[in-house]
């Protein structure tokens, strides 16, 4: 653990990553992105969710999909997606803490918006500690694991990715990230499930409860 001494910049996924998986707020998610597609298409719910996992599994993601395939317009199905109940999300004082103690700046990344992000960080207590926001629209709603909204990230702030460690619930985001220098962390639980997670070496390190790895961080000398 020694090794992240050196970081001066801590980027966090959101969903799944900076909150437990547990809250299921994924959940909700989907079921907004299916009514979306139902109405889209004016098929049934069954099928909409066809179309839903065929867009995802080509384009990263279903909005991605829907922008490239059928000329959709991204802030109507972002807003809908993200008008979800957050009362799940808990009040974390010990995340806030394990954050404190990290030097230097951390920031989100993340593939929903800034407003889905700032209702998750007030509910977890943490928004304070946080010095940027890099959400989907500034990413030109292009996803992870494309390389171009990690060049643009590194750009927008700033960020030397060998001093960098990037924390992900999703092992292939963490390919260009590996690839770049930084550190990675896999974020890891029994409420997800990403079948590209073997040991990979791309993924430096995993863990369970990511509040407990950054509050066992050995930083400064």
């Amino acid at each position: 653990m020694k090794e992240f001494r050196h970081i001066d910049t801590w980027v966090f996924d959101l969903d799944n990553t900076l909150y437990p998986a547990s809250c299921r707020l994924f959940d909700q998610m989907h079921v907004k992105m299916g009514d979306y597609v139902m109405r889209r298409f004016g098929v049934p719910f069954e099928e909409a969710k066809r179309i839903q996992k065929q867009l995802y599994l080509k384009h990263g993601t279903t909005l991605r999909g829907l922008m490239v395939e059928h000329g959709e317009a991204p802030d109507a199905f972002l807003a809908e997606v993200h008008d979800i109940d957050y009362s799940a999300v808990p009040y974390s004082p010990d995340l806030a803490a394990a954050l404190v103690r990290l030097p230097g700046r951390k920031l989100v990344f993340t593939a929903g918006t800034a407003g889905h992000a700032a209702r998750t960080m007030d509910r977890l207590g943490v928004t304070h500690l946080f010095d940027g926001v890099y959400d989907i629209v500034a990413a030109g709603h292009i996803p992870k694991p494309a390389r171009v909204p990690y060049d643009k990230f590194l750009v927008e702030h700033a960020v030397t990715p060998q001093r960098a460690a990037f924390f992900e619930d999703i092992a292939r985001n963490l390919e260009v990230p590996h690839a770049m220098g930084m550190a990675t962390v896999l974020v890891t639980s029994e409420d997800t499930y990403d079948d590209g997670a073997g040991e990979l070496d791309h993924v430096h390190h995993r863990t369970e409860d990511l509040t407990a790895f950054l509050a066992g961080l050995q930083l400064g000398e």
